[in-house]
């Protein structure tokens, strides 16, 4: 009998990983080490970690994601993929080594609002001087949302946990600001998702 494979998986992490690696190849360029904040299953962790071969990528999550996450490392057996490192916005962050940038995807949705704020705040402190932060998931922008699933993907958030939802653009700039990162790209992407990126200043 074949043994059923038990790694974590998620179709959204299948769909977008080739349109978000385009810019990363682009965005990482010369970058050493890049630190994923909310690695969730850790599809997105090995498959950048095998089209960046020259990067260091370090899959981070809340504890209770770190089984899926090492299902998919071991069978991938990556020397560029290191963790997952056990990381908490809430929390302060463990001992980390240099940081070239952080990447994360659909987390602001997920989190608080008061842990987003918390996410930004971290990245700030962590990130030295002209280090990157990218991060990917849907927007809302003037307040309002950008296609009629992303309504309904807000309204499904709300129903799981009125904490989560879709973010407005104009808020999550201001967290940018508050942690001295200067925005710098906006990127439209599939399935009415954003890839934004800003500089450490």
């Amino acid at each position: 009998m074949e043994s059923l494979d038990l790694k974590p998986f998620s179709q959204a992490c299948q769909n977008n990983r080739a349109p978000i690696l385009k810019h990363l190849r682009r965005l990482l360029d010369g970058a050493k080490t890049v630190l994923e904040v909310g690695s969730g299953t850790g599809q997105h962790a090995v498959h950048f970690a095998k089209s960046l071969p020259d990067v260091t990528w370090l899959a981070s999550d809340l504890e209770e994601h770190h089984a899926g996450i090492r299902l998919w490392m071991a069978e991938y057996d990556l020397p560029n993929l290191r963790g997952p490192f056990v990381l908490d916005v809430n929390e302060p962050w463990p001992e980390l080594p240099a940081i070239d940038a952080i990447y994360s995807a659909n987390t602001a949705h997920i989190m608080a609002w008061p842990s987003v704020e918390q996410l930004f705040a971290k990245v700030g402190a962590q990130l030295s001087t002209g280090g990157l932060f990218v991060l990917y998931g849907p927007m809302n922008y003037g307040g309002s949302y950008t296609s009629e699933s992303n309504e309904r993907f807000d309204v499904w958030l709300k129903a799981q946990d009125p904490e989560r939802g879709i973010r407005d653009f104009e808020k999550i700039q201001y967290l940018a600001q508050l942690a001295h990162l200067q925005a710098l790209e906006d990127n439209e992407m599939p399935a009415n998702n954003r890839l934004l990126v800003w500089r450490k200043a």
